[in-house]
């Protein structure tokens, strides 16, 4: 297995539709305005949120379970940033729509200008031929509130080429969340 880089990235994008929309290289800023930066890095891909957000909430004072999950849990929030309150979690969707191939597995990373900030993208796989939209994962984890910026960049994703196919694909297994277009909640 290795590690992939921006050439292969850029080749991959191209002729497989890996990454859509895609951004061949790093942008840091837009109209002149400096921005939390995605697109193509060295060895990785870094990915913006959409403006779709869900923000936890104790309005119902119901408990987090992923057997049982509320979705009454969330607030949903639209906009061009999300504020985070204090010790909480939202979720939600990258702009791009990935397409992983057979023999490539992703682990998606928090961006260290967030995590400076104490808010952690959780740390998740990709599998070989997964299709969708990523939902993400944030929680802040200061005692202030925290902000976070759509279509910016929140997370890199970095891609590793196996020296052969896997026998059992995500897409063989039918996984839960293969195809996803929106911000998804725990399936079980």
């Amino acid at each position: 297995m290795s590690i992939k880089s921006d050439k292969w990235i850029r080749r991959m994008a191209a002729s497989h539709g890996m990454i859509e929309p895609f951004e061949p290289e790093q942008v840091k800023q837009v109209n002149g305005k400096p921005i939390v930066s995605y697109g193509t890095s060295s060895y990785g891909y870094d990915i913006r949120c959409s403006n779709e957000f869900k923000l936890f909430t104790n309005i119902n004072c119901t408990i987090v379970d992923p057997k049982n999950f509320d979705p009454n849990s969330f607030v949903e929030v639209q906009g061009d940033s999300c504020i985070i309150p204090p010790n909480s979690f939202a979720l939600a969707r990258t702009v791009e729509y990935f397409r992983i191939p057979r023999n490539v597995l992703t682990i998606c990373l928090g961006k260290s200008t967030y995590a400076r900030c104490g808010i952690i993208v959780n740390v998740t796989p990709f599998e070989p031929e997964w299709e969708g939209y990523v939902t993400l994962e944030f929680s802040n984890t200061t005692p202030l509130p925290a902000r976070i910026y759509a279509n910016e960049g929140v997370a890199q994703v970095v891609f590793f080429e196996a020296d052969e196919e896997c026998e059992t694909s995500y897409k063989d297994r039918k996984g839960k969340y293969q195809g996803q277009t929106g911000v998804t909640l725990p399936k079980i």
